[in-house]
């Protein structure tokens, strides 16, 4: 039997190349002559760069630049050369992720190290750059992004949502020359637009450290940073997307793709699942938002699209039967299920094995 193991990571605990293998030793354990294809995933937002240099090789270059408090945060540039052309692939994450924030005051987090990424980019030759977009700790529209690229405004653009209030004046002239010449694209994760009730800060401001009272007010600072610089883009699906970073490359002419479609393509995934019998995915939480852009729904959805079954490990499942069908899930399963929370926070890659272990019983022939 052929099984094609294609996870995201399992936010906080496992990288995807960790959950893949993770999840293949288990599987082993109980069905030793299964012939099993690892395909790591990623939707854009961390592990988005390991994934694709697993996937396409190229060279990784470790940079520095400023992260969401301040600090200095190491970051990966994975250069790629094909058909002539040098492309970048840079992940947002690592510059502003939710996990470097630390004790950093979300409302002021900022995206400056995003810019300077693709600086790091732009000064290394590329002639394209990938933006992973995901796992954002940052909520400033991409303010941050733009001032590390020559923007100016009549208040400060690095100083996180916050201090967009009262903007009216933006010049967004320097940051368009200073990467002239430059085609970007944007991996997006969710396709969400700046603000209002679907915006970024109602859809993941609490989970960036907002408390839940401050978001109608930051959101009429990303009301008063859109009138300023383009209103209309603001509205469209994906300028919300990793905190308004989304928004900033789109004035910048990127365009955009889901992250999960632009992984899929350049893994092959649509090809491998066509040789397996059965296909796995998984998550850290297994939920219905999983249908917005995420690893699971997508490769489902490439796995309906081949006729395989796809089922899903995660460390918790909180859809029921039918969401999960909606979702183009067979059946799921549950590390905290099988070993509890405790066990399954202290050893993440044995539980996700126990699992896999139990799983294969079930599903292998």
């Amino acid at each position: 039997m052929r099984v094609l193991i294609a996870p995201d990571e399992f936010a906080g605990t496992l990288s995807a190349v960790q959950a893949a293998e993770a999840i293949a030793e288990g599987w082993r354990r109980q069905a030793p002559d299964d012939v099993l294809d690892l395909a790591p995933m990623a939707d854009g937002g961390p592990g988005f760069v390991e994934v694709l240099h697993r996937a396409l090789g190229g060279h990784l270059h470790v940079v520095t630049v400023r992260g969401p408090g301040g600090a200095s945060v190491p970051a990966t540039l994975l250069l790629v050369e094909r058909g002539g052309v040098r492309a970048a692939y840079v992940e947002s994450a690592q510059a502003c992720g939710r996990h470097l924030l630390d004790a950093t005051d979300p409302e002021l987090a900022s995206s400056y190290g995003v810019g300077e990424l693709l600086l790091y980019a732009w000064d290394a030759g590329a002639t394209e750059v990938v933006v992973g977009l995901g796992g954002s700790g940052i909520s400033d529209g991409g303010a941050g992004l733009l001032a590390a690229l020559g923007a100016q405004a009549d208040v400060a653009l690095d100083q996180g949502v916050r201090g967009l209030a009262g903007v009216t004046e933006v010049d967004l002239t320097p940051a368009r020359e200073r990467l002239r010449g430059l085609t970007l694209h944007a991996a997006l994760d969710v396709d969400i637009p700046l603000t209002g009730l679907f915006g970024t800060l109602k859809a993941a401001g609490e989970q960036r450290g907002i408390a839940e009272e401050r978001l109608p007010a930051l959101d009429g600072h990303l009301e008063a940073w859109a009138n300023a610089v383009d209103r209309r883009l603001s509205l469209d699906k994906g300028a919300g997307a990793a905190g308004g970073l989304g928004y900033a490359l789109m004035l910048l002419g990127a365009t955009q793709e889901p992250g999960i479609d632009l992984v899929a393509g350049a893994v092959r995934l649509a090809e491998r699942c066509r040789r397996a019998d059965l296909v796995l995915t998984g998550e850290g939480a297994f939920d219905f938002s999983s249908r917005s852009g995420k690893v699971p729904y997508g490769v489902a959805d490439v796995a309906a699209h081949a006729l395989r079954p796809c089922v899903a490990l995660a460390g918790q499942v909180l859809v029921g039967a039918r969401e999960m069908r909606v979702l183009g899930i067979e059946s799921a399963y549950a590390v905290v299920d099988l070993v509890g929370e405790e066990a399954a926070f202290a050893d993440p890659a044995g539980s996700l094995a126990q699992l896999a272990q139990r799983v294969a019983r079930t599903w292998s022939r």
